[in-house]
């Protein structure tokens, strides 16, 4: 099993309330090798919401309003492992550039559009407990 993001999976669970459906991510939701997830939502925020980013020190979610969403964001990827570990899973595939699944680039914290390096929360977390985190677009 793998773990996926559920909006590549075709759920309607982005910021934006809306879908970015995978055909690779579909196929494997349709053969029942993946486990959809939005740990985003896992971690009781809305759909839709308002977007939100890593901070540029990397400690901190932060809405485009500044509000601080860190503990969703920490409780989303907590219950994605918890899930990951639940059904066996050692590979994610996640949403890029997200702050929450992004891995390798993420958006600044500026919300500019700018990208930097780094993990999204969930990605982070998975990848220190072993997980193989890849992402799409």
């Amino acid at each position: 099993m793998i773990i996926v993001s559920a909006c590549l999976a075709g759920y309607r669970c982005r910021y934006d309330g809306k879908t970015v459906p995978n055909e690779e991510i579909v196929a494997l939701m349709k053969r029942g090798e993946a486990i959809p997830v939005c740990p985003e939502m896992l971690g009781g925020l809305p759909c839709p919401r308002i977007p939100s980013e890593r901070s540029a020190d990397g400690t901190r979610v932060v809405s485009r309003d500044g509000g601080d969403v860190t503990e969703a964001f920490r409780r989303g990827a907590d219950e994605t492992l918890r899930l990951a570990r639940l059904y066996g899973c050692d590979r994610a595939i996640l949403k890029a550039r997200s702050p929450s699944c992004g891995c390798g680039l993420i958006y600044d914290g500026t919300f500019s559009g700018t990208l930097r390096e780094g993990d999204g929360v969930t990605a982070a977390l998975l990848r220190e407990n072993g997980i193989t985190v890849t992402v799409k677009d």
